[in-house]
């Protein structure tokens, strides 16, 4: 059983909200009782989204935003206040993922594209949303990594030097803001279901039973469960935890 959350009157902000780790972590935020903005890059794909959340009954936004864009992203966080007042949450995962690659082969295309989401998408996300919760004095952030940012990879130098800045920005800015109030953390998820992994495996990037393999638990985790790490240290049961970039990954990363 989940535990359960009393976030009634509380305002989150989640990019990449459209699907998977998005998406289940607006739905288990609204189902606590915020109010929700959910932020991504397709139009349909929002729209889609946010119609399941009001079938629920949910107090939500939605907002196409593409988050290597600042300006769209400022608009995003400027939009969410302006609706609903405030905000106290900020779940920033939007992502991709690019195909193995030799070090010495990669185009610069593919690591551009991959920093441009990946790192300066969360930097962006994160500096606007300091914007606002500095005025108020509180707030909590969660950033995503990956265990991609705890350990390297072969063929994996430009997605993981992503994951690892990530978690460079989150430590940095939760030593800066937790004396004004507001806690920034990471979470590190391993190899989760999602549609981005499902992707990964019909390209033949991945083997699904390698990956549960290699996760000790011995299966590939669930959104739900990357969600529920988010709302935890969202809560108040996380009150004194700053800073951390939290492995959610069934072990990957203790062996």
């Amino acid at each position: 059983m989940n535990p359960t959350y009393d976030f009634d009157g509380q305002v989150a902000f989640v990019t990449g909200a459209a699907s998977g780790m998005g998406l289940a972590t607006a739905r288990a935020f609204a189902a606590s009782g915020a109010a929700v903005a959910l932020a991504d890059i397709g139009e349909k794909a929002v729209d889609s989204a946010v119609r399941q959340l009001e079938d629920e009954g949910r107090q939500v936004l939605g907002l196409v935003c593409d988050v290597t864009d600042e300006e769209q992203v400022a608009a995003a966080v400027d939009r969410t206040v302006r609706t609903f007042g405030r905000l106290d949450m900020a779940y920033n995962n939007a992502g991709i993922q690019i195909p193995p690659t030799d070090a010495a082969d990669e185009p610069v295309e593919q690591f551009e594209r991959v920093h441009a989401v990946n790192l300066r998408g969360v930097w962006a996300s994160m500096k606007h949303e300091l914007r606002h919760m500095r005025t108020q004095g509180s707030g909590a952030i969660v950033n995503c990594s990956s265990l991609g940012g705890l350990v390297g990879l072969p063929g994996r130098a430009s997605y993981h030097s992503t994951k690892h800045g990530v978690i460079g920005l989150t430590t940095s800015a939760a030593l800066e803001y937790a004396p004004r109030g507001i806690r920034v953390n990471a979470i590190c998820p391993g190899t989760i279901d999602t549609p981005m992994v499902s992707d990964m495996i019909t390209r033949g990037e991945l083997d699904r039973a390698e990956a549960e393999a290699g996760q000790p638990i011995g299966r590939l985790g669930t959104a739900d469960e990357m969600a529920q790490a988010v709302l935890w240290l969202c809560s108040p049961g996380a009150s004194f935890v700053v800073g951390v970039a939290l492995p959610v990954d069934g072990g990957y990363t203790a062996r």
